[in-house]
């Protein structure tokens, strides 16, 4: 089994910054991409930026310039650093990956639990 487990959440003014942590724990024997998701109450969960261990990146536009994705392949976390944040970025930010913890094993989505981050004056 893979864990994820984030951090880094919390209450931020309007054009604040934060950073969010995700770290993959378990059996891994491959784990692409990671990346996160978010959900705001009333709406359905959508994508925010996923990354792959080569590098490639994937942005949603309301997000890009603003947010930046990094991960560090050895430790099997990724970040996301949140810049310029507006009252609608406020949602709680879920942490993705797809692995498997072998290599004769199917691939899995694997979710966290679920950061709150709150934009607001």
């Amino acid at each position: 089994q893979v864990q994820l487990v984030e951090s880094g959440g919390g209450l931020v003014q309007p054009g604040g910054s934060l950073r969010l942590s995700c770290a993959a724990s378990g059996s891994i024997r491959t784990i692409d991409p990671m990346g996160w998701y978010r959900q705001a109450p009333g709406k359905q969960r959508e994508l925010v930026a996923t990354i792959i261990s080569n590098g490639r990146i994937n942005y949603a536009n309301s997000v890009e310039g603003r947010f930046t994705i990094s991960r560090d392949n050895a430790k099997n976390t990724v970040y996301l650093q949140m810049s310029s944040l507006k009252p609608e970025d406020t949602a709680a930010y879920y942490c993705y990956a797809r692995g498997r913890t072998s290599y004769f094993s199917s691939f899995n989505d694997y979710w966290g639990q679920g950061t709150q981050v709150t934009v607001s004056s």
